[in-house]
């Protein structure tokens, strides 16, 4: 049986392909220019990953989500999906409002249904747990205007990365393959960088209790020293083609602008991974949260907060390598010392792949590092 999607239904928007008449039409009516990344969370809504939401959230749910991290009907929710607009912004009850990219084009209509105003300050204290502008999610909350229009989205045109085209699934097939494949148990790994062995770990950890994992890299915007998009999935295509049997994991990418929003993101990610038809999310130290905002395990504690949440998670302690027990372990498992241990650093790789450096074998897969050392510049700048 398969997963039922967050809220009891998978939202599924009909796309239109809009022709250039069609485009001049809709530009007559009110129109609101949205940045990349709201572009692919239309895409997101539409296509069912932030089930049951059917458009941008009105005063009520981001007001229950702020201050309960549910939903106005008390489905959990922890992050508000708001649109933002220019502080001029004018349309009344019974228009259709247009969305356009950064180019100008038609890319979706909403059903309007009310303006209303955000605290920021007050937002990002709820939200991120600070009010500190060098935190990334607050840094774009205070750059906003703070009138958020609320709407259904009627129509779509299709988001498209011709990039990552081959290695983009939608909730509707995915949960078809997992059916193909037999699968009922199914965890999820969120992730935003190349795989070192301490991910592998949890992987196949994860993947010796479950019929199959669906690792989930999420592509968009990133910080300086982030892998790039294209090094994170040519890494993890040498990963699971060289080091997993056949038939145990999909691979698919989600295009998403990460808030680093710690304990509350990481319900976000599984609500999402639910919606893609996962019945486990693998939750590890530190996810989803930036510099020293949050507890290493503040992500792990907030599912006490759900216990209707639908998907299971399953907690990971930091792997890393020790020489005394000449293998990859965890501090729950291990007794050695500090001195016996080798953490796996991102800036130490960052600085091996830097210098054109291959990681030793025990940091990770020689074919992983391969993909990543035949990259011009495998980094964000």
């Amino acid at each position: 049986m398969v997963l039922p999607a967050h809220g009891g239904k998978l939202i599924q928007i009909s796309e239109t392909q809009a022709s250039s008449e069609s485009m001049r039409d809709a530009l007559e009516g009110p129109s609101v220019k949205i940045s990349a990344e709201t572009r692919v969370t239309v895409d997101n809504i539409s296509n069912g990953i932030l089930s049951p939401l059917a458009g941008f959230m009105g005063r009520e749910d981001y007001e229950n989500v702020v201050d309960d991290m549910r939903l106005s009907n008390d489905t959990p929710w922890t992050i508000p999906i708001v649109l933002n607009v220019r502080e001029d912004f004018r349309a009344g009850s019974g228009d259709e409002v247009t969305l356009v990219d950064e180019n100008g084009v038609p890319v979706a209509r909403l059903a309007f249904e009310e303006l209303y105003t955000i605290a920021k300050k007050e937002h990002a204290r709820k939200v991120f747990g600070t009010e500190d502008e060098a935190h990334p999610g607050v840094a774009k909350v205070y750059s906003a205007s703070d009138k958020a229009l609320a709407g259904k989205i009627i129509s779509a045109t299709k988001f498209s990365d011709p990039n990552f085209q081959k290695v983009t699934l939608y909730p509707k097939e995915t949960r078809v393959l997992f059916q193909e494949k037999g699968w009922k148990e199914i965890v999820a790994f969120q992730t935003r960088n190349a795989p070192h062995i301490g991910h592998e770990y949890v992987q196949k950890t994860a993947l010796a209790l479950a019929d199959g994992v669906f690792i989930n890299p999420v592509l968009g915007k990133k910080k300086s020293g982030d892998f790039k998009d294209e090094a994170i999935v040519a890494a993890y295509q040498a990963l699971v083609k060289n080091y997993y049997p056949r038939n145990t994991v999909v691979m698919s990418v989600l295009h998403y602008e990460m808030q680093y929003a710690g304990p509350k993101e990481a319900i976000m990610h599984a609500i999402m991974r639910k919606n893609f038809g996962c019945t486990h999310i693998a939750i590890g130290r530190d996810h989803a949260g930036v510099g020293n905002y949050y507890g290493p395990y503040a992500a792990q504690e907030i599912f006490k907060d759900f216990p209707d949440l639908g998907i299971t998670p399953l907690f990971f302690r930091e792997f890393f390598y020790c020489t005394k027990c000449e293998g990859i372990a965890s501090e729950k498992i291990c007794p050695h010392p500090e001195a016996d241990r080798l953490n796996f650093s991102g800036t130490k790789l960052r600085k091996m792949f830097q210098a054109g450096e291959v990681p030793p074998k025990e940091f990770m897969r020689p074919e992983v590092s391969k993909a990543i050392l035949d990259m011009k510049d495998p980094f964000v700048e």
